[in-house]
């Protein structure tokens, strides 16, 4: 597999998602992409990351993530504290779709369950978007 690297730096993610054994087999095949992983179980353990730590340049979230905000919510509040960062939201639910289009641009980008290439292909992207930018 490729490394995933904008500039000689390695992407970091931060993946939040409830279920253990998704963000498990994620964050493995993630890291063998050449990326720094770093998890959240909750939108409220991603918060805590957020405001702690500074190196993280993509936001991959479940659409029903647990916690005090769910994965549109969590996106909302990166866009509007940490516009710096990439946000990419997974759902499978048409009505998971129809909410993040009340407050995305675009939806969903990533449909679960997860396709390992898709996702290491779309952080990819992201950080190229981003690059093209000047962020």
């Amino acid at each position: 597999m490729a490394s995933v690297e904008t500039a000689g730096k390695a992407s970091a993610v931060l993946l939040v998602d409830s279920e253990v054994t998704v963000r498990l087999a994620l964050t493995a095949f993630l890291r063998d992409c050449g990326h720094r992983v770093i998890e959240a179980a909750t939108s409220d353990e991603a918060l805590v990351i957020l405001n702690a730590v500074d190196p993280v340049d993509v936001i991959l979230c479940s659409a029903t993530v647990d916690g005090s905000l769910n994965g549109f919510g969590l996106a909302t509040w990166v866009r509007r504290n940490r516009p710096e960062l990439e946000v990419a939201i997974a759902g499978s639910a048409k009505a998971a779709a129809d909410a993040a289009a009340q407050i995305c641009d675009d939806g969903p980008r990533l449909g679960r369950p997860y396709e390992p290439q898709a996702v290491a292909d779309y952080i990819r992207q992201l950080r190229a978007a981003r690059d093209r930018r000047g962020k």
